[in-house]
């Protein structure tokens, strides 16, 4: 999430998913957060800006602006651009490199 969007555009396009799938990623992950915490590999001081961005993606998913979900909102959409900024804090708190996106495996 913390990537640019040029990034975001290009990592969905190699994997041949769509934008909601950055969400979806972030929502599964987030279930593991008050754990991940309990078992020293998340501070604690990083929930509160996972919280807020749960609550961006839950606003984004509520409104009726399909277009938040496109790879051209990536770039333009206030909603990503706050999450980039507080996925990028949160990184950088954790002292994890925010350039590198993750590599998937997608079973269709």
């Amino acid at each position: 999430m913390a990537a640019s969007a040029s990034d975001q555009t290009a990592w969905l396009e190699r994997h041949g998913v769509v934008t909601d799938e950055i969400a979806l990623d972030f929502e599964h992950a987030f279930r593991m957060a008050e754990r991940l915490v309990e078992e020293g590999l998340l501070g604690r001081d990083s929930l509160p800006d996972l919280r807020v961005i749960d609550s961006i993606f839950d606003g984004m998913t509520r409104d009726e602006t399909t277009n938040r979900w496109t790879t051209a909102a990536l770039g333009r959409d206030p909603g990503w651009n706050a999450v980039r900024e507080l996925a990028r804090t949160v990184l950088a708190r954790q002292g994890v490199d925010a350039s590198v996106l993750p590599d998937i495996r997608v079973v269709r």
